[in-house]
């Protein structure tokens, strides 16, 4: 079978065509979105994520700031910066790049933060209006996701889904997101505890990975047929890439895409969608706040 590659690079130039339109008409009464990001201590990954954040602001034509604070800053230094990051009228949405070191209560953090500028969505006001199906802003990943099963023609009403991961960034708001009026499937949650979890995921219709292991979805545990939405983003070791190492999914891609109907790939699969989505917040934000 020749499975659908739904690209997420592809999505997410419609969505910023789109978004580029509304940071227009912003602009046109004097409004420029502003996007800050914190970044406390040297995580390489944080710090790659974090240049692409900035870049892409850049690209859109928003404003865009960076705080870089060294690994030992105090817990109430940060919490002070995330107080004035609250009360700028130039930044309409803010997010502290995770993890935080140890010292620090991410927890406690991510209170601090105005719901009205929590352009990551894990603020507890926003985690429950996303529950209980009302407006707010959006955990990227499963936000992109969603807009990538919309956007590739994906039924996702009276489907079973299963998802593979608990998270609370990725797994349980995906459940949240796909049990709501409008998506409409049956989801089953399953992680580390599940029994037999071959026998649950070939009962999907669509397989969501969200386990953080390479390649953990093997093709023995896909339903012929299924969509399957890779999450994972995993770099191995690889001598004969140039870099010594790649990235690679949580499904085993090339085993897979045979018995799928529709796959993402890794990279350029889900991974775009999760900074657009941030813009598309953050845009979200300047518009909410100019009313």
């Amino acid at each position: 079978m020749a499975s659908m590659l739904i690209s997420g690079t592809e999505i997410s130039e419609q969505i910023y065509g789109e978004l580029r339109a509304r940071i227009a008409a912003l602009k046109e009464h004097g409004i420029t979105p502003g996007l800050a990001v914190v970044l406390v201590g040297e995580d390489p990954a944080s710090q790659t994520y974090v240049r692409m954040k900035g870049r892409k602001c850049e690209e859109l034509g928003m404003h865009s700031v960076t705080i870089t604070l060294p690994a030992d800053t105090p817990e109430d230094v940060l919490l002070g910066r995330i107080a004035e990051l609250n009360a700028d009228p130039a930044i309409n949405g803010f997010l502290v790049q995770l993890p935080l070191p140890g010292h620090i209560d991410e927890d406690k953090v991510i209170e601090a933060i105005d719901p009205a500028k929590d352009v990551d969505g894990f603020h507890p006001v926003n985690v429950g209006r996303m529950l209980i199906g009302k407006p707010g802003f959006l955990p990227a990943t499963p936000a992109g996701v969603m807009e990538m099963l919309r956007r590739s023609g994906v039924e996702t009403a009276g489907k079973h889904v299963v998802i593979v991961g608990r998270s609370n960034i990725v797994g349980k708001p995906m459940a949240a997101l796909l049990v709501q009026k409008g998506a409409d499937a049956t989801v089953t949650v399953a992680h580390s505890c599940t029994s037999d979890l071959a026998e649950v995921t070939r009962t999907a219709d669509i397989l969501i990975a969200a386990v953080g292991k390479p390649r953990f979805i093997t093709a023995d545990m896909v339903k012929e047929g299924a969509v399957v939405i890779d999450e994972g983003t995993n770099r191995i070791d690889d001598p004969t890439h140039p870099k010594g190492s790649r990235l690679v999914g949580d499904v085993d891609f090339e085993a897979v895409k045979d018995r799928a109907s529709a796959i993402t790939p890794v990279p350029k699969g889900v991974g775009p969608m999760t900074i657009c989505m941030l813009m598309a917040n953050a845009v979200k934000a300047a518009e909410e706040q100019s009313r």
